[in-house]
């Protein structure tokens, strides 16, 4: 287990792609916080849900149809980590026609807090996200919001 002291939290994500149009503005982003060395991909996948509810395992490869492998730096991300179990489990909430991307990633701007909490004999025991929503439902009950 001394191999893993030194690892930060590992988060995933499903990014839901409606009309199954996985192009745009954030793929470039992912790119650049791993370059900055932000996050670590651990595995990554991708699924669609087709129109009459099957659901399909995609690929790396040319997401948008432009002819440039936009994902061609994550090509050896897949750890075996994400089971078919879990992609389908991911394809069970998307809706009809769209496509998503799973991402496992491990948080390496907190990997130095985590590996000392590990020595001092700490645990991070939970984590979670706030969706948007819920914050600005909160902040607009509280009265701190604009």
């Amino acid at each position: 287990m001394d191999e893993f002291n030194d690892l930060g939290p590992i988060d995933y994500l499903i990014i839901e792609f409606p009309n199954g149009d996985m192009g745009g503005e954030g793929l470039p982003l992912l790119v650049d916080l791993v370059d900055r060395g932000i996050i670590r991909i651990i595995d990554l996948s991708f699924v669609r849900k087709e129109t009459d509810g099957s659901v399909v395992a995609l690929t790396i490869a040319d997401l948008d149809h432009d002819g440039v492998l936009e994902l061609a730096v994550f090509e050896g991300a897949p750890s075996g980590l994400l089971s078919s179990e879990d992609v389908d489990e991911a394809g069970a909430v998307l809706e009809p026609g769209s496509a998503a991307g799973i991402i496992v990633y491990e948080n390496l701007w907190a990997a130095p807090l985590a590996s000392a909490l590990r020595r001092s004999g700490a645990q991070m025991i939970a984590g979670g996200r706030i969706p948007l929503e819920d914050l600005v439902g909160a902040l607009d009950a509280a009265g701190t919001s604009d």
